[in-house]
């Protein structure tokens, strides 16, 4: 009895154990980044699914009936582009024709003013009637006419082309936006349908076929059944001589017959508690000291040999071997 005393003493020093310990995986919750109702479930709970496989598809209708209107839009702001470039063009054909025909009123009324002249002249000699004279003196007004109102058109037509190009610039700016926002849209559409982020297991499925879905509502999870650890949770008395690189022998609870080997990979920087919701406060008068357990994390040697038995949530015992 000595003997398997001592043994058991000795082993005790040499060693530290734990029962509080788990084995971890990847889990990725799938969420629908648009909101919509669910058309069609491709996989089912528990399936095997690769990378990037369709998981979910939602109703996409009005999404697309939202995108024939945008392209509607879009198809008539770039007419109205077209037509006011048009009208750009027409107005500044118009111009010059404006300058050109004040120029041809202008000397219009030169040549009415030198025959009103002349037409005086002659009239003060007798040489011609009233009337005629008359005649002369409307032609002049007649022609000063002319020449203003060719400098209303002009002054109109001049005015006219800033007006058109702040239009056309305007329309440019909404063509532009437009399109953003039909990229935009067909983005969203794509959104409708659902990959998996990663290879693993679908865990259990919160939704069904035609139930409606809010963006970023976790749909399932996809627990990644390729890669695996544990997390064991110490009291910190135990981890004083604890290191990365410690041999580590795992026994999980439901497959005892099988025993795992590992290395500790890294120890937590903060004690468990560090990470609830709602750490403890010890700043009160009302002091309990408690034990903290602070997480270590064990590679599991050979994973490949095991991972037909490994599920996360797994409980497992450690221990260590501190020699």
């Amino acid at each position: 009895v000595g003997y398997f005393g001592y043994k058991k003493v000795s082993f005790t020093l040499a060693h530290e154990s734990t029962d509080n310990a788990q084995v971890e995986t990847q889990i990725t919750p799938v969420l629908p980044r648009v909101s919509g109702y669910v058309k069609t479930i491709a996989v089912k709970d528990y399936d095997s699914v690769k990378s990037g496989a369709l998981l979910v598809q939602l109703d996409d209708a009005e999404l697309q009936s939202q995108l024939l209107e945008m392209e509607a839009d879009l198809k008539q702001t770039e007419v109205d582009i077209i037509n006011a470039r048009a009208s750009i063009n027409n107005a500044t054909v118009s111009l010059k024709v404006n300058r050109g025909n004040i120029d041809l009123n202008k000397v219009r009324l030169q040549k009415a003013q030198a025959d009103l002249q002349r037409d005086q002249n002659l009239f003060s000699d007798q040489a011609i009637t009233r009337k005629q004279l008359e005649d002369s003196r409307f032609n002049v007004e007649t022609a000063q006419k002319q020449v203003d109102n060719s400098g209303n058109d002009l002054t109109a037509a001049d005015s006219r082309i800033p007006v058109l190009q702040s239009t056309l610039q305007k329309a440019e700016a909404a063509i532009a936006i437009k399109k953003a926002r039909i990229e935009q849209q067909k983005l969203k559409i794509s959104y409708t349908k659902i990959y998996a982020p990663q290879a693993g297991k679908i865990g259990k499925k919160t939704i069904s076929e035609g139930q409606y879905v809010q963006a970023g509502t976790p749909m399932f999870s996809i627990v990644n059944d390729t890669t695996y650890w544990i997390v064991a949770n110490f009291k910190e008395t135990q981890i004083r001589k604890f290191h990365p690189g410690m041999q580590v022998d795992i026994e999980l609870d439901a497959y005892p017959d099988q025993k795992l080997k590992g290395t500790i990979e890294s120890l937590s920087e903060a004690t468990g508690a560090k990470f609830s919701l709602l750490p403890p406060d010890n700043s009160s008068g009302n002091f309990v000291k408690v034990t903290q357990r602070v997480p270590v994390k064990i590679a599991i040697s050979n994973i490949n040999s095991y991972k037909n038995i490994l599920r996360a949530g797994l409980s497992a015992g450690i221990t260590i071997n501190t020699k």
